[in-house]
């Protein structure tokens, strides 16, 4: 712990409930942190522009990268207002994009090296997630092996969220002291609505749920 509080991370960064908790996970484990936003033709530019928001408040370095050639690669409906927001049965979600947090993941280790940092943070989850294969603890195992060997060099990829559900997410922003921070500033909704969201998309109600998991706990731990 003590040699983490000493070395740099770099935290993949939406300004979302995960990601943001995930930065202020990072700020008490690591001396420096900077956080890294990928720009890939989201829906609402408000996602940008919440990360730009947090990341100037927390006092941390922010890099926005265009990685619009997603868009090109794999249409689906977090970046196509054509495509409706769904899940049929058997199926991925239709915001699930393809390569997704392997090109991230790999983008930002390539840009963790250049600036000397060792530690890769990411807000995947494989407790309560969508299906999405590329938020499996495996698959983040795996692909921290292939960058440690494509670039000879030693990065961790830590998970802090990948076995909490959104309760246990928002109980762990609560003892990071960030709740209300998470809460009020974050945006998660897929129609671009900050805070609390919308209400109906798919990201808004798992958050919600959670949240309301989590309420009733602490209620009832404070009675």
């Amino acid at each position: 712990m003590e040699r983490m509080k000493q070395e740099k991370a770099v935290v993949v960064f939406s300004g979302g409930q995960d990601s943001t908790t995930c930065l202020f996970w990072a700020k008490k484990q690591f001396g420096e942190v900077e956080v890294l936003t990928f720009n890939y033709g989201q829906r609402h530019k408000q996602e940008i522009e919440c990360a730009r928001a947090i990341a100037a408040e927390q006092g941390v370095n922010h890099t926005i990268l265009d990685m619009s050639l997603l868009n090109q690669l794999a249409p689906n409906a977090l970046t196509r207002d054509d495509v409706a927001i769904e899940q049929k049965e058997g199926e991925l979600p239709s915001t699930f994009v393809d390569g997704r947090n392997l090109l991230f993941l790999s983008f930002a280790a390539v840009y963790a090296k250049q600036a000397g940092a060792r530690h890769l943070v990411t807000g995947v989850c494989e407790t309560d997630f969508s299906g999405y294969p590329d938020c499996r603890d495996i698959f983040v195992k795996s692909l921290n092996v292939t960058l440690n060997l494509s670039m000879d060099y030693s990065f961790v990829i830590h998970t802090p969220l990948m076995w909490l559900n959104k309760a246990e997410t928002w109980k762990l922003a609560d003892e990071l002291g960030a709740f209300d921070y998470v809460r009020e500033k974050t945006l998660t909704c897929y129609n671009g609505i900050i805070g609390d969201g919308c209400g109906e998309c798919p990201a808004c109600k798992l958050r919600k749920a959670g949240l309301v998991s989590y309420l009733a706990e602490r209620q009832e731990a404070n009675a």
